[in-house]
Order: C-alpha cells, then structure tokens, then sequence
C-alpha cells in the first residue's frame, strides 16, 4: 500500500511554501490566502495559522498524522457528497436521472454559481446525459455516474502523471519529487506525517522563501516564488 499519498499537492504546497505563491495567483480566493489582515505581507504567524488549517483539514480522523488512512476517509466523504449529490437531483427517487431532473440540477447550479462568481458555464445538461448514459437509457444511475467519475479520475491522473500511472512512465518528475520531498519531511521513516514533522518542514520553506531575513514574505518574495512554481510545472510537463 501506497503511504504519504493523502492529498499530495495540498502537502506539497503547504510544506514547500507554494500556497503563498498560490494566494497570490488566485488573488486570495478559495481559502488560499494566509495574509489574513491583507496587508500584503505574509507573517510567519500567518504562514503557521494557514499551514495548521491545512493539516487540521488533512488530518480526516484527527489522529495528529497524515497517511493512508486518513486519505481512504476523505475518499469516503467524497463518495457520500456524491451520493447526497445525486439523491437530491434525484427527485423522483427512481435511482436514475432523467434529462428534466439533470436540467433542473444544473439550473440550481448555474443560478447558485451565477450569484457567486457572475455566471461561469458549465457543459451543458444534453451534453452530460450523452457521455454518461453509458446504457443509453436515456438517464444516468448512480453506477454511470461513479463509473463516469473513476473515469475522469484516471484520465486526471494520466494527464497530470499521477501517482503509480506516472511512476512506470518515468522515474523522475513532479510527483516522484513530492513524493521525495515528502519522505524527507517524514524524519522517523514511520510512513506517516506528524504534526511536528509537517510544522517543521512548513517553518524550513517559509525561511527558504523569506530571501530577506526580515521574517515575513513580501510580495516581491511571492512573485519570486509563483515565479519558481511555474518553472518547475514547466519542467514537469516538458518531462512527462
């Protein structure tokens, strides 16, 4: 069994510092920003607060480390909102979903979206129905839709390069470097994270990124460090 795999880009971009270069490339959106007061620094404190939010989010069963287990709960959870996800869509509870109950799901969504960002697209109702009725019914079951989502998952996986899929392509790149870099933080070589050894690697990177000294990351410093991340995505594609 695979360890330290438990949302490895999460991980990494907590214990590399890339969440702040990330903040910085999602104007703060989505949770991604530690400058809580705004002021455009980042404060080791911040750095610290963001980075224990992240591990407390990790940390599923809350046990003070990060490894299988707590990844094969936070598939579990994914699983359950999906299911919730479609009995709600399924207004009929037949345990299908027709192209009305698929249309009316996703105008909820669009108009929940639309109030929230000012109107994003999404494919639309037909177009899912066509690639997911793999029966060609003329609804999707649950069974089409977790099949739909296994797919798309590993289509993910092999385009990013993820995991296993990308370790019998090559032995070296992005993921093989997480991984890497993640049994480095893993200083006892249990196969697992500890709160200490998270906290211990997140404070290495902070100073990494603080090129000043002064204790706090600037925005000069962020730019440097998005700067960074991209050159190593680049990397990462060019050897894929």
């Amino acid at each position: 069994m695979r360890k330290l795999t438990l949302s490895l880009s999460a991980a990494a971009l907590a214990l590399t510092g890339a969440g702040v270069a990330l903040a910085d490339h999602h104007g703060g959106k989505r949770g991604h920003n530690p400058d809580t007061d705004g002021d455009g620094v980042v404060t080791l404190e911040e750095h610290r607060a963001h980075a224990a939010a992240m591990f407390a989010r990790m940390d599923a069963n809350g046990d003070g480390v990060l490894n299988e287990t707590d990844r094969a709960a936070h598939d579990a959870r994914r699983a359950e909102r999906r299911a919730e996800h479609f009995a709600k869509a399924d207004t009929d509870g037949d345990g299908e979903l027709s192209a009305a109950e698929i249309e009316a799901a996703h105008a909820a969504r669009m108009a929940q979206r639309e109030s929230k960002r000012g109107g994003r697209s999404e494919a639309r109702p037909a177009q899912m129905l066509e690639k997911f009725d793999a029966d060609g019914n003329g609804s999707i079951s649950q069974e089409e839709m977790a099949a739909a989502h296994a797919a798309r998952k590993e289509h993910m996986a092999a385009k990013r390069g993820d995991g296993e899929m990308r370790g019998k392509r090559q032995g070296r790149g992005g993921m093989h470097r997480m991984h890497a870099m993640l049994k480095r933080a893993d200083t006892d070589g249990d196969k697992s994270l500890s709160r200490a050894e998270f906290d211990a690697a997140t404070d290495a990177h902070f100073a990494s990124m603080d090129t000043d000294g002064s204790g706090t990351i600037s925005a000069e410093e962020r730019q440097a460090a998005r700067a960074a991340m991209r050159a190593k995505m680049t990397e990462r594609r060019q050897t894929q």
